[in-house]
């Protein structure tokens, strides 16, 4: 890995955010630029919504967003996200449940870091998180990256403390095996044949023929409902930094969950897709390998694709509760 330049290094040694608990006191109040029946209008009429944190074991800041009472929901959101991308659906469920949103490390709120660029290791995150939450049973829901630290956990794990899983969109292995078939390709979803070049692409370099998927890269310049604006307006104002986000990606490409989605998933699990998605088939896969699995396929004109949440977060939620109430 390259060295990282005396400027990350030093940002390493400065706090983040002094939390407050109110969110619009930790990150300053943002009205968004949307109005939208129904929802906020800007973060602090969102009463009740907090920003708490916690310390890993290995010494690591993590922050979460938290709102509602209720039967507790625990989101994972996706590499590079955090809970300002989650905003709609914190509003919206938070009506009915207990939910939170964890920041991991070096990505939203949390602390920036270059200990433990690994998925296990995020997974651990999510394991120490649900310790200091003190929840016994809880639904999870992980979105792209975050689905990949759930199956993570559950294999360390397992899944006596979940009782729905939710995966919105997530390849099994991002990576493609040089001796799979293309059907083998198809229901993991591999989406390249080298993680560097991929990584490579996502920073903005020319794509080539070892890259087998760029639309999700396309999709996400198409981010253009009101309820998605909102959610970005939001995360900018959060902030990020691809120097440290970036660390992740090559662990997470290789990463090849078929065996936990074969053997693992004894559980009720909601998966999420749509026709926009080149993950689809892989995401059919997983709701038909699960002994209890079901797809929610959304069409073109519901926004199917890999950013279905943060377009249309009013059917998501929906379809959420349907399933959560089955």
């Amino acid at each position: 890995m390259k060295h990282l330049t005396a400027a990350l290094f030093l940002s390493l040694t400065i706090s983040g955010p002094t939390l407050a608990d109110p969110a619009a006191s930790v990150i300053g109040d943002y009205t968004f630029p949307n109005e939208i029946v129904g929802m906020p209008g800007k973060l602090s009429a969102f009463a009740g919504l907090d920003i708490n944190s916690f310390k890993t074991n290995d010494g690591v800041r993590l922050n979460y967003w938290e709102a509602g009472s209720g039967d507790p929901i625990v989101f994972v959101p996706a590499w590079g996200a955090s809970g300002a991308e989650m905003i709609n659906q914190l509003w919206l469920l938070a009506k009915t449940n207990h939910v939170y949103v964890l920041d991991q490390r070096n990505q939203g709120t949390s602390e920036k870091t270059l200990k433990g660029q690994r998925i296990a290791r995020y997974s651990m995150d999510l394991h120490e998180f649900l310790d200091h939450i003190g929840t016994d049973k809880t639904v999870l829901a992980g979105w792209s990256m975050g689905a990949s630290v759930i199956w993570g956990y559950i294999d360390l794990f397992g899944t006596a403390r979940i009782s729905k899983a939710v995966f919105v969109d997530e390849p099994v292995s991002i990576y493609t095996h040089a001796d799979w078939s293309e059907e083998e390709r198809l229901n993991a979803g591999g989406m390249t044949t080298s993680p560097e070049r991929m990584i490579a692409a996502y920073r903005g370099a020319p794509t080539n023929q070892q890259i087998v998927d760029m639309k999700v890269v396309h999709r996400s310049q198409m981010l253009d409902s009101p309820y998605a604006r909102n959610a970005l307006g939001l995360a900018e104002r959060v902030g990020s930094d691809p120097d440290f986000t970036m660390l992740v990606l090559f662990d997470h490409a290789l990463n090849d969950w078929r065996d936990v989605i074969e053997h693992k998933l004894d559980i009720p699990v909601a998966v999420f897709s749509g026709e926009q998605s080149n993950n689809l088939p892989s995401q059919e896969w997983i709701a038909d390998t699960a002994p209890d699995g079901r797809l929610f396929n959304y069409g073109d004109g519901d926004d199917g694709d890999h950013f279905l949440m943060l377009k249309n977060p009013v059917r998501f939620v929906a379809d959420l509760r349907a399933f959560l109430t089955e």
